[in-house]
């Protein structure tokens, strides 16, 4: 089978299209002929080691994994003896972060408990791009936050894979929804269900005015560059900040503020939890899917063979919604 195959850490350059042996599922697990995957942001930082930390977990030197992509969608090819879920040409689809990778080749074999039958009404490109996103959604809004109907929430960073989904998702959960973005994804995010739009172009996070400044039960920081001080003056009284993405410098200082989180006005700081159980949530996530309450924002579609392209494209960090990969 063909796969991408990456031997160092690096560039897009690093990239390789190889001829590889097909692999042979085990007992629990499925062997899956993808149909398309998809680009997540975590992916250009597997692929660049960046930051360095991600070394420690998925090879110091080189990486363990020489095969990436996160998500996918796909058929069952054959089955393990013990995996009875699932029988060859099923409809499938899943999150393989626990592996580090491995969606960018024609077939994975991965274990059973990491499938979910792909909604009927979504395309093979369509299911590829949620998984990731779409969990890290779930455990923000519904785990994490456990959001209600009429809360204020603030979703900094609205138009990327994640955030078009959070948009949604919130609005659908009744939450009155703030998104920012830039100037070019105001039209984008008012069209999935955004409340209010606020244009970073334009407004300096800081100098926001009522009614936006002061009055959120949440905030989810997706790109958290901001100053955690500017999001915490932004909650109310018992709010809550959650960092799901940015910098490892906002990152510690999520973390270490969420240690010291104010008792006077009760405010919780911090980051997103650690997500126990990643195919229930995408389990749950299908209903909203079913009913197309929450749907898929593709950027755009690169063939399997301009990977490198594709991984280009999402390095610029401009994508609106995600990008998919097409396999033939």
């Amino acid at each position: 089978m063909k796969a991408i195959i990456r031997h160092k850490y690096g560039s897009p350059d690093v990239l390789q299209l190889e001829e590889i042996e097909k692999p042979i599922p085990k007992d629990d697990e499925v062997l899956v002929k993808i149909h398309a995957a998809s680009l997540n942001a975590l992916d250009w930082r597997f692929l660049k080691a960046d930051p360095f930390l991600i070394r420690f977990d998925s090879g110091l030197l080189k990486p363990k994994n020489k095969i990436l992509g996160l998500d996918l969608s796909g058929t069952v090819e054959n089955t393990g003896k013990d995996a009875k879920r699932f029988k060859p040409g099923d409809a499938v689809f899943a999150d393989i972060l626990d592996l580090r990778g491995g969606a960018l080749a024609e077939y994975v074999a991965i274990p059973e408990r990491m499938l979910v039958p792909k909604p009927e009404n979504l395309t093979f490109e369509e299911a590829a791009v949620v998984p990731l996103v779409g969990i890290t959604a779930m455990q923000a809004l519904l785990k994490q936050a456990r959001v209600r109907p009429g809360q204020k929430i603030l979703i900094y960073g609205a138009s990327g894979g994640l955030g078009t989904l959070v948009v949604q998702l919130a609005s659908a959960l009744g939450a009155n929804v703030t998104a920012v973005c830039s100037s070019r994804n105001v039209g984008l995010v008012r069209s999935l269900g955004a409340d209010h739009v606020i244009d970073y172009s334009n407004t300096e996070f800081d100098q926001i005015e009522e009614p936006f400044g002061g009055q959120y039960d949440l905030i989810l920081a997706i790109n958290g560059y901001q100053p955690i001080a500017s999001f915490k003056q932004a909650l109310r009284p018992g709010g809550k900040y959650i960092l799901i993405g940015g910098t490892v410098k906002a990152y510690f200082q999520a973390k270490l503020q969420g240690s010291k989180s104010s008792k006077s006005d009760q405010k919780s700081l911090g980051v997103l939890e650690d997500i126990v159980d990643r195919t229930s949530l995408l389990e749950a996530l299908t209903g909203f899917l079913d009913t197309r309450t929450v749907v898929p924002v593709i950027d755009r579609r690169f063939p399997f063979t301009e990977v490198a392209e594709a991984f280009a494209y999402v390095g610029q960090g401009h994508a609106q919604g995600k990008v998919a990969i097409t396999f033939n």
